[in-house]
Formats: structure tokens, sequence, C-alpha cells
């Protein structure tokens, strides 16, 4: 695989106990190697290095992607600025630094709209770069919708890394959804939208798509679950997309259990299942969002220390933490053998980032969820 690099030179205060802090944080979500010079750091997406110099601090990024190297650009450069301040001076080099539009940027324009449920819309759209949306792994986007009646203004890139948003007027309403499925050949991709009464931003733009309407994009980045001969997949309709993707790239011998709480009965949707993974639909029926899907993974028997299980979870913020701290108690998994995050919070609708056990989602940085709508 080709190899696309970027460096930064970095001068701030305090440059060993600023670094020392970030490194602290880094090592929750990624694997850090702390080396006598700096740091080693390794995700599904890329590697960083650090190295500690006389004056300055040296960052070495180097991913398989331009696309995926710019978000970890972005992903260092925000945590830099954040734990050693504004006054932090960084300089890049190498591929994917000239100025303009990042990266893994790119227009979509819809070509379709069409219902799958009753609450659940499927926007096709057609992509700039489709083989950027290609990957089985990587899946998770983030759309950018322009205020009605103004022409987009897209984001930038900053000379220090970090993205540049347009403000006021033209400030793009920004929330984090799945690509359900991609047409390589036609150049396209489907997104699912939940329908909500009191619809956000995305939910409201979707109920109103037409063939046509312009919506930017960011991404796709995402972990995939590791391998294993047993699943437990649990979320909301929300995951639902996700979910699906799951059980149609997965190993056909893969076993395990897929969990799936839905509104009622008419929100079910035919799932192309490649895999002996078994699904069971969870109807609310008009209870609170979570409750069923926590009381079916409490009732999951913890697998035995040889068990190769991996656990994916995905759903509103409170039932994720509740769902977390059982598993952590109770199953006693390592990081490398679940992923657990939410998708968005009851009674919020509030721009930011999925709240998981990895926080390097489209290159940007926050511990924010959002409702999908």
């Amino acid at each position: 695989m080709s190899m696309f690099r970027t460096q930064a030179v970095v001068s701030m205060e305090n440059g060993e106990s600023v670094l020392a802090a970030m490194l602290d944080h880094l090592q929750e979500h990624v694997t850090v190697e702390r080396t006598d010079a700096g740091a080693h750091i390794t995700s599904p997406f890329g590697t960083v290095d650090i190295t500690r110099r006389d004056d300055d601090v040296l960052v070495d990024v180097a991913s398989g992607s331009v696309e995926v190297l710019g978000m970890i650009r972005i992903f260092v450069a925000e945590h830099i600025v954040e734990f050693a301040g504004e006054s932090a001076s960084i300089v890049w080099s190498g591929d994917g630094t000239a100025a303009g539009v990042p990266a893994h940027f790119q227009k979509l324009t819809v070509a379709g709209v069409s219902n799958v449920t009753p609450r659940m819309r499927r926007l096709v759209l057609s992509c700039e770069n489709v083989a950027a949306c290609a990957s089985d792994s990587r899946y998770h986007i983030r759309l950018l919708l322009p205020p009605a009646g103004r022409a987009p203004r897209w984001p930038t890139i900053g000379a220090d890394g970090r993205i540049q948003r347009p403000t006021g007027e033209d400030a793009l309403a920004n929330r984090v959804y799945t690509i359900r499925s991609v047409d390589a050949e036609a150049g396209r991709i489907a997104i699912d939208f939940v329908l909500h009464d009191n619809a956000g931003p995305a939910s409201a733009w979707a109920a109103s798509a037409q063939p046509g309407d312009v919506v930017g994009m960011l991404g796709p980045i995402g972990s995939a679950p590791g391998p294993a001969a047993r699943y437990l997949l649990a979320g909301d309709e929300t995951a639902l997309p996700a979910i699906s993707r799951l059980l149609e790239s997965l190993p056909a011998q893969s076993r395990g259990l897929a969990l799936i709480e839905v509104a009622d009965a008419a929100e079910e949707q035919d799932i192309g299942n490649r895999t002996a993974i078994g699904v069971r639909w969870l109807h609310r029926n008009g209870a609170d969002a979570g409750t069923l899907l926590q009381d079916a993974v409490r009732a999951q028997p913890a697998p035995a220390d040889d068990d190769d299980v991996f656990v994916w979870v995905s759903c509103e913020f409170a039932a994720f933490k509740a769902i977390r701290a059982h598993l952590r108690k109770h199953w006693g998994r390592p990081k490398e053998r679940h992923l657990i995050t939410a998708y968005w919070r009851r009674g919020s609708s509030e721009d930011g980032l999925l709240d998981s056990e990895a926080d390097m989602e489209n290159g940007e940085h926050s511990h924010r969820a959002e409702r999908r709508h």
C-alpha cells in the first residue's frame, strides 16, 4: 500500500508537560507507545510519531489514504491546541497540506428520495469521489447543511491544520450519519434518516429534500468490529444502517446476536444478512428509547474468558452509559474487543461528535453526543 505522509513542526510553551498530558489523554482512545524521544501512536487509520527536539516537537503522520491523512492531521492539530493553547505554532508540510477545502470534503447532490419505513427516509446522493466511500470499515460521515436560501460556503483548512468553518449567516449545521450503501458504478451513496416529529436540522432537511439539492460531506471514517467468532450487536434505529452494513459485510461464518430497538413493528426492515448472526427486533411501543435495549443486553450471559466475542453497541446517550457500565463490570471486555458509541442524546440536538470509546471521528475532536436528526 502506498503511504501518504505529512509533518508538523510544533513550538509551544511548557512542551514537556503539554506533551505528557496530551499522551495521557490519547492513550484512552488509541495505542500510545512512549519512547525516550517522544511517542509512537497507532490506530486503524494510520500512525503518528512524535519526537521531542531542543526547541520544538516534530510530528510525523502516515496513512494509506490522503483523505484519512487529512483527518488525522486535523485530529492532531486540534489536540495540540486543546492542550497547549492558541499560542502554539504548528507548521505543516508534506502530502495534502495545500490550501483549500479539506482533503476529506466533497459535495453531494440529491439524486433520489424514498421512504424505507414510515419513520425512515432514504436519500440517494451523487458523489464527486465515490471511491472514498467504498470501504466496509469506514462508513461514518459528517453532513454539512448549508443555510436555506444562501449559496453554501464550505470549510477550509487553516495554516495550523485545523478546520475553519464559515460563521454567522453562512454557518453550516452538521450531523454525523452512516453511509447505508454505495453504488460505485453509478457514483452514488445512500443515507437513511430517522424522521422526527420535532425535527432537528438534518431530519428537517431530509424530510423536504428534492433531487438537485446540495449538501457537503466530511469523511468517511469509523472503526469496524475486529474479527471474532461471535458478535453482540445492539442499537436503536439510528444505528440500524450501521448494523445492517455489518450483517451484510461480516464473514458468513460469524455467529451471535443483533438486538435492534425500534418504535414499533412497522419500523422493522429487510436486511440482507449474510451471516449466522440472529436478529431480534425490540418494539418500544411508547417506552423510553434505550430501555428495552438495556434490558436485552443485560439479559445476555457474560462470555467466558476464552470466548472469542466482539461487542458493538450504538444508541442513545443514557443507554450507552448504562450498557457500557454493565459490560465493563460484568463482561470485562478489553478495549480492542468492543466498540460502544452514543449516537444521540435525549432532548438535545447540538452539533458535535459521537461520544464513544474512540474520538478520532472525521478528523475532529469532541466528546459531545448528538442526536442524529
